[in-house]
């Protein structure tokens, strides 16, 4: 019997995600689509940003 959806856990990753992509100034001026990956990027690999200092602004131009 298989499970569908992401589950709490990743609620919570996702939820942390947006957080510490916030506070690293990844959600503002989303009306441009670099800005709009920008952002994605940060939430799905907040453990880079917040833990290792990786600065998507930098990498993706």
């Amino acid at each position: 019997m298989g499970r569908r959806g992401i589950g709490l856990f990743g609620i919570i990753y996702l939820a942390v995600g947006v957080l510490v992509a916030g506070t690293h100034g990844y959600l503002v001026a989303w009306n441009i689509p670099g800005n709009i990956l920008e952002g994605l990027v940060a939430i799905v690999l907040w453990p880079l940003v917040a833990l290792f200092g990786v600065d998507f602004h930098a990498l993706i131009a």
